[in-house]
C-alpha cells in the first residue's frame, strides 16, 4: 500500500469536479475554499468545477481533467469539488495508470467513493473519505472539520467517536446544531481489533459491484493477513435495498477476511416492508462483529476514513476510538 505525501504549508490542491458542479453554490464554495488558503494552502481547480448543472460536464471531459490534476506536478493533493449522482460516467475515462505512477492523496466524500475505491483496491494507492472541496462552508468550524484539517497535514491519525450530531440534513436546516446524542451500538459488545480500512458510500459502491472498477475480491485476498474493516455511509438506501446489497457483496466475497463492519447513521430512512436497518445489519453480517448508528456517513460530525491503511478499531462503553497505522 503506497501512502502519499500529507499537506505541507504552501502546498497546491487541486480541485476537480467529477460529479456535480457547484454552481448553485458558489458563495458556499469560496467559502469553504477560504478555509484552506487560510492554512496557506494554494487552490488549482479544474475549468468544470463552477459549473451549475448536476454533471459538471461530459463523462470523457471530468475523467480528462481529474487525470491531469495528478500529471500536474505543481499539484500537491487532490479533492473533489462536490458529491452528487452521475460520477460513475466518468469512470471509464480517468487515466488510473497516471494516476498511480503520480501518487497523490485524493480525498471526496459521498459520490466520489466511485473514484477512491477503485483507486485503493486496484492500484493500491491510499484514499481519504472524509471532505469534499466545498464541505467547510460551517462558521465557525466544527470539532470534526477541525480533526480532517489535521489529518490530512499528518498531524494525528486518531479520533474518538463524538457525543452528539446533528439530526437534521445539513442542506435542509437554518442553523447548525448538534442535538441529539451519538449512539453507537454493537452486535458484539465490545470490540478491540485492527484490520485494512475500506470502504465509503454503499449507494455508490453497490453500482460498482461486478464491474472492472470494484476491485473488492482481489483486496480482500491481498490482504487476507490483516483482514479488514468495511466502513459503510447509507445516504438513503431503504432498509430493504439496504440489506439485499449487502448480501451481494458477501456472496462476492468481499467479506471474506473481516474483522468488522461499521455502518454509518442513514440520512434519509425508509422501508418496504417494515424491516428495520438493526435487521438488515443482523441478517447479514450475520455472525462478523458490526458497529452501527456510527460518526460515518452524511449526518455530521462525521470521521474522515483512511482506505488503505490499518485501522485499529476499540469499541468500549459505548465509545469508539479509531487509529489509522500507515503500514504497506
Amino acid at each position: 500500500m503506497y501512502y502519499p505525501a500529507f499537506l505541507k504549508p504552501n502546498d497546491t490542491i487541486g480541485v476537480a469536479a467529477p460529479s456535480a458542479g457547484v454552481g448553485k453554490k458558489l458563495e458556499s464554495f469560496d467559502t469553504s475554499l477560504q478555509v484552506l488558503k487560510d492554512h496557506t494552502w494554494k487552490i488549482k481547480e479544474t475549468p468544470s468545477v463552477r459549473i451549475e448543472n448536476d454533471r459538471s460536464n461530459t463523462g470523457p471531459v471530468r475523467g480528462q481533467e481529474m487525470t491531469s490534476l495528478f500529471a500536474d506536478d505543481e499539484v500537491d493533493f487532490v479533492m473533489c469539488a462536490a458529491g452528487g449522482d452521475f460520477l460513475n460516467e466518468m469512470i471509464p475515462y480517468t487515466d488510473f495508470s497516471v494516476m498511480k505512477d503520480h501518487p497523490k492523496w485524493l480525498m471526496g466524500h459521498s459520490d466520489p467513493t466511485g473514484l477512491l475505491f477503485p483507486y485503493t483496491t486496484l492500484y493500491d494507492v491510499a484514499t481519504i473519505y472524509g471532505m469534499n472541496a466545498g464541505g467547510y462552508d460551517i462558521d465557525p468550524l466544527p470539532e470534526y472539520m477541525k480533526k480532517n484539517l489535521e489529518i490530512i497535514q499528518g498531524k494525528t491519525l486518531e479520533q474518538t467517536s463524538y457525543d452528539y450530531y446533528m439530526k437534521t440534513p445539513t442542506f435542509l436546516a437554518e442553523t447548525i446544531e448538534f442535538d441529539t446524542p451519538v449512539q453507537w451500538k454493537s452486535t458484539h459488545g465490545n470490540l478491540h481489533t485492527s484490520g485494512r480500512c475500506i470502504g465509503g458510500c454503499i449507494d455508490v459502491l453497490k453500482d460498482l459491484i461486478g464491474t472492472p472498477y470494484e476491485g473488492a475480491k482481489d483486496f480482500v485476498q491481498r490482504y487476507r493477513n490483516d483482514g479488514q474493516i468495511w466502513f459503510f455511509d447509507n445516504f438513503s438506501m431503504s432498509a430493504e435495498n439496504f440489506y439485499r446489497t449487502l448480501c451481494q457483496m458477501r456472496y462476492a466475497g468481499w467479506f471474506d477476511h473481516t474483522k468488522a463492519v461499521i455502518v454509518g447513521r442513514v440520512l434519509f430512512e425508509s422501508s418496504e416492508t417494515g424491516m428495520t436497518y438493526q435487521e438488515a445489519i443482523e441478517r447479514a453480517l450475520e455472525g462478523l462483529p458490526t458497529l452501527y448508528q456510527a460518526d460515518v456517513g452524511h449526518t455530521i460530525p462525521s470521521l474522515t476514513m483512511i482506505c488503505g491503511s490499518i485501522l485499529h478499531l476499540d469499541f468500549e462503553n459505548d465509545k469508539a476510538k479509531l487509529r489509522f497505522e500507515l503500514r504497506d
